[in-house]
């Protein structure tokens, strides 16, 4: 029987960024460290927000290459905001910090820890946000990952399902699909030994992102 999965997220306190400890909640919640305080980037409400097909590739030390569809037009401030980031090479070196096999794998947070995001966050399109997302969390969907008190606490971190969790629908900002390499994902996966029920990787274990860059794809 499919396993179901509840929503509780993580509470952060004030201070995360200089150090202080997170309290640990659902392992089945798409979690971003994003504390409290920092600013809401201003993509949103620029002229400049991507809403076309984008396509990016990712290299995954000792894994290899995943190209990823980016969807501008049901997500453009999701979309624009991870273009942004991987044109600043925000996401080359970073890892996979929080793996589960039959549910995604989380990666994007500088820290490695879960607790890290780029500095601005950005509104949380999907349903219970007033946002009309038509792409469900199917096998291979990449999506944001926000804490579960602020739907617009969105900011670096993304996880790719690895299994059909429609339970995410409505609630995150799905924005794109894996359309190569999806062994690769699937490998990140069932390779993983988190150290816990949250999908936790050692520091030393964490796979690695060795770039992002926008292709050209015909």
């Amino acid at each position: 029987m499919k396993k179901t999965y509840a929503f509780f997220g993580a509470i952060l306190c004030a201070a995360l960024l200089t150090g202080c400890a997170k309290q640990t909640t659902s392992s089945d919640t798409p979690v971003d460290g994003q504390a409290e305080g920092e600013k809401q980037t201003e993509t949103e409400a620029g002229t400049d927000l991507i809403q076309e097909t984008v396509y990016v590739e990712m290299d995954i030390e000792n894994y290899g290459k995943v190209v990823i569809e980016l969807d501008g037009e049901a997500a453009p401030i999701t979309v624009t905001n991870f273009v942004n980031l991987t044109k600043d090479g925000f996401y080359d070196g970073l890892t996979f910090h929080r793996i589960m096999e039959g549910f995604m794998i989380q990666g994007g947070d500088p820290t490695g820890t879960g607790s890290g995001g780029s500095g601005t966050t950005i509104k949380g399109e999907f349903r219970e946000n007033g946002y009309d997302n038509p792409i469900s969390h199917k096998t291979g969907v990449i999506s944001m990952a926000r804490n579960s008190y602020n739907l617009d606490s969105a900011s670096s971190q993304f996880f790719i399902c690895v299994a059909d969790d429609e339970f995410l629908d409505g609630s995150y900002a799905a924005f794109g699909k894996v359309v190569e390499g999806m062994d690769v994902v699937m490998k990140i996966a069932s390779d993983a030994e988190p150290i816990d029920d949250n999908g936790t990787i050692p520091a030393k274990a964490q796979p690695k992102i060795t770039y992002i860059k926008v292709i050209d794809r015909k």
